[in-house]
């Protein structure tokens, strides 16, 4: 893997024949090392091996390779693979229906992380936005577990909002590597960066320089023992396999390398796992080894064109996870909870410039204070008047291929030509079976009320914290004066926002009966984040909203509100007072726009599952669907063991 002698000098000079060769090795090892450093580090928050492993949650690392695919017309085309918090690309085909890639990446498999990785295939004919064709889920976990004697496996690609219409054909290849091999890969890509004159093994003075790269001093000082030791056979070089047995002898003695040589991390001495993870995926990283292009979060900002790129290049624009992407970046990034991969939320740009410009300026919010609060809510009646007419059908079909990748009409109980307004697809009902609901026998398991981004916290403060940024939400300020407030003080707080492509019927998250509704009057403000990050605006506490307790035998009551938002003016409940209701049952639904439900549970009458504390702590917002378990009642934890997370049902 030479990538042959750099010409560059160094710019002090030296006697010594030995120096005179040095500046030319030790340019050329550093150009090889840190050929993509400035692109890692700027994409360092999506890289896969930041968190540590512990051993048995190790599954390997898989090769997957991108071959070929068939496509159903000419174009240029480029494939995405997303795979947990992270995407890569290939290179752009030549224009054919039959594009061919041969595109690799390493991925790094985790027994309890993520193992679909969805394969996206776009053309390339736009300047600034390539267009979705069509995308296809593979769980590598079964897919490695084939018998097959094939060394390719070809899967259909499927349309983004039909998964019922093949658009093409895709050929991929995926292999594992055990831990053994793994370690000698990394020695035999190590070993060439240094093998400058490409014979597969290493003189004294190429290791000299390796030794170098690793930043141990202790190490650099022993080098002729290190050499001496390494070859066993005595004929004064190192082979690959002598280097992989002295990199794994000294890991576990008195290690060599104590940072890694492509992004300078310090590495574990203790944690040899770890310290081989990230030194094989961040060297594939850093080198530029691999074909396909990483650094990527999501296959959107993957795929975009030189205009996006540029723009980003420039800082416009930015992509990163947190409280900045809902506040001030242009993109909301979220996390997809059944495939564990980020995703980014559509909204349309001027949408977001105009948002910005009201809700995250003291300006933007003087004007609401000077009447912009009613012209919202005659605006948001009477785009609810034109949703509900005969002539706003036609927008319907224009709406599902805007968010093709997120409205599956495949799962909608009725088909197109059924709705008559646009307001009866907003409000569509889904096929029987399309959300089945987590345990559903057991009351003592609370479920995801709606189809949304949820973000969820031990306590108001913590939701201060971490995500609401208002400066008077409380508690009391959100259920009302005529709700005792002090019965959920220091409660659970789970918000599930809805965005217009949703679902928009929500649905009991546990089992109990009504005990009130009260009706809260209030504005329309728009709940994206960038309203809810604003200091200076409360939405939760400001907005129309309508609040009901559950009462119920495991969790005490529990709060659940019903937000309406801008272009929401109809919040409407199947259930009255009194009803007894079960967990997963219809409970109403929102009219046209964005909504959101809070659910507010007594203190220490919940424990919310791990990985949606963990993303909410990130101000990551979870994307989940109606049905998914979303914690268990303290009260019945001590009583039965529960099962992990994976064996849930989390829907198809």
């Amino acid at each position: 893997m030479g990538h042959g002698s750099s010409k560059e000098e160094d710019s002090s000079s030296s006697s010594s024949s030995d120096a005179d060769t040095k500046p030319s090795r030790i340019s050329r090892l550093k150009q090889r090392l840190h050929l993509h450093r400035r692109h890692h580090h700027r994409t360092r928050g999506s890289s896969s091996h930041q968190k540590l492993l512990d051993a048995e949650d190790f599954a390997g690392i898989a090769l997957l390779t991108v071959i070929s695919a068939e496509m159903k017309f000419k174009d240029k085309w480029l494939a995405c693979v997303s795979f947990g918090e992270q995407t890569f690309r290939t290179t752009i085909s030549d224009q054919t229906d039959k594009p061919i890639w041969n595109c690799e990446r390493k991925l790094l498999l985790e027994r309890n992380g993520a193992h679909l990785a969805r394969i996206s295939v776009f053309e390339t004919n736009r300047l600034s936005k390539n267009n979705l064709i069509g995308c296809c889920d593979i769980n590598l976990l079964d897919y490695l577990a084939l018998d097959s004697d094939s060394e390719f496996e070809t899967f259909d690609l499927l349309h983004p909002v039909s998964s019922d219409i093949v658009v093409g054909h895709i050929c991929l290849s995926c292999k594992v590597e055990d831990p053994i091999e793994t370690e000698k890969n990394f020695a035999r890509r190590i070993l060439s960066i240094v093998d400058y004159d490409e014979d597969g093994k290493l003189s004294f003075s190429e290791f000299s320089d390796l030794i170098n790269a690793f930043g141990n001093n202790v190490a650099a000082s022993k080098k002729e023992e290190l050499f001496k030791a390494a070859d066993t056979n005595g004929d004064g070089v190192v082979s690959m396999d002598e280097l992989a047995a002295l990199l794994a002898l000294q890991q576990e003695k008195e290690p060599i390398m104590n940072c890694c040589p492509v992004c300078g991390e310090i590495v574990e001495v203790s944690d040899k796992l770890n310290t081989v993870i990230h030194l094989t995926l961040c060297f594939d990283e850093g080198t530029g080894n691999q074909v396909m292009t990483g650094g990527f979060l999501t296959e959107k900002q993957a795929s975009y064109g030189w205009m996006f790129k540029l723009s980003e290049w420039a800082n416009f624009s930015s992509y990163d996870v947190g409280l900045n992407s809902g506040s001030s970046a242009s993109y909301i990034l979220v996390c997809d909870r059944k495939t564990k991969r980020l995703v980014e939320e559509l909204i349309d740009a001027k949408i977001v410039l105009s948002m910005r410009a009201i809700y995250q300026s003291k300006i933007g919010l003087g004007l609401m204070d000077k009447g912009a609060k009613e012209i919202l809510q005659s605006i948001s009646e009477r785009q609810g008047r034109k949703m509900s007419s005969v002539e706003s059908a036609k927008d319907i079909l224009k709406f599902v291929e805007f968010f093709k990748d997120q409205i599956y009409m495949a799962e909608v109980k009725y088909p197109l030509e059924h709705f008559k307004t646009f307001n009866d697809f907003f409000v569509r009902e889904l096929k029987p079976g399309a959300r089945p609901v987590a345990f559903i026998e057991r009351d003592d398991v609370a479920v995801c009320a709606a189809d949304s981004r949820l973000m969820t916290f031990k306590s108001v403060q913590d939701s201060l914290r971490f995500w609401i940024k208002g400066r008077k939400f409380s508690i009391q300020g959100l259920l009302g004066k005529e709700i005792s407030s002090s019965t959920f003080v220091d409660g659970t707080l789970v918000i599930f926002r809805l965005a217009p492509q949703d679902y928009h019927r929500f649905h009991f998250p546990v089992s109990g009966t009504i005990e009130q509704f009260i009706d809260i009057p209030g504005c329309l403000y728009t709940v994206n984040p960038i309203a809810v990050n604003s200091k200076y605006c409360n939405v939760f506490t400001e907005n129309k909203r309508v609040v009901s307790i559950i009462s119920t035998a495991e969790f005490g009551k529990v709060a659940f509100v019903a937000i309406g938002a801008t272009m929401v003016g109809s919040i409407t409940f199947v259930k009255k007072e009194g009803d007894v209701v079960k967990k997963g049952d219809e409970f109403g639904y929102f009219s046209f726009g964005g909504s959101t439900v809070i659910c507010v549970f007594e203190k220490d009458a919940i424990k919310i599952d791990d990985d949606l504390i963990d993303n909410s702590e990130r101000s990551l917002e979870t994307l989940v669907s109606v049905g998914m378990k979303l914690g268990i009642s303290t009260k019945k934890a001590a009583e039965a063991g529960f099962p992990n997370l994976e064996s849930c049902v989390l829907g198809d």
